[in-house]
């Protein structure tokens, strides 16, 4: 299901952007690199773009309002959406599955999983914050 407001997809702008810049680095680098090279290449590429770019960014995960854990995001671009870097030969089929937990966990709404596979591909996830379960929220980025 594509998701749309007033003037287009969630982050539109900023998903095409962060796509570029992913197409760009897969066609430098090929495929076989380890996930850390193509994160690194990926965020060199994106702060060229204007971007702001936070990797490894800590959040973490309630139950029923008790903080439960933490996980680490691969990235958030411009506290606005969240980048999960997937570098393997096939994409396990609960990748996206992850990412959308990602974003339950936040207060942001659009996050793409990029493939870095022998052929480059892309996913685009949304998780809306009206039907996010109040007790899995944590801050944005611009909170913490």
């Amino acid at each position: 299901m594509t998701i749309r407001r007033a003037g287009g997809l969630v982050e539109e702008r900023l998903s095409y952007s962060v796509i570029g810049a992913f197409f760009a680095v897969h066609r430098q680098l090929g495929f076989g690199f380890l996930e850390s090279v193509y994160s690194r290449a990926l965020e060199a590429e994106l702060r060229t773009r204007g971007h702001q770019v936070s990797r490894e960014f800590a959040i973490s995960v309630h139950y029923r309002g008790v903080e439960i854990a933490h996980q680490r995001l691969d990235m958030v671009i411009d506290e606005k959406l969240v980048i999960e870097v997937k570098a393997t030969e096939r994409l396990h089929s609960d990748a996206c599955r992850q990412l959308f937990n990602y974003l339950r966990a936040t207060s942001l709404e659009v996050g793409l999983l990029l493939h870095f596979g022998r052929r480059a591909d892309f996913y685009r996830v949304i998780c809306q914050n009206h039907l996010k379960s109040r007790s899995l929220s944590s801050p944005s980025p611009s909170d913490t």
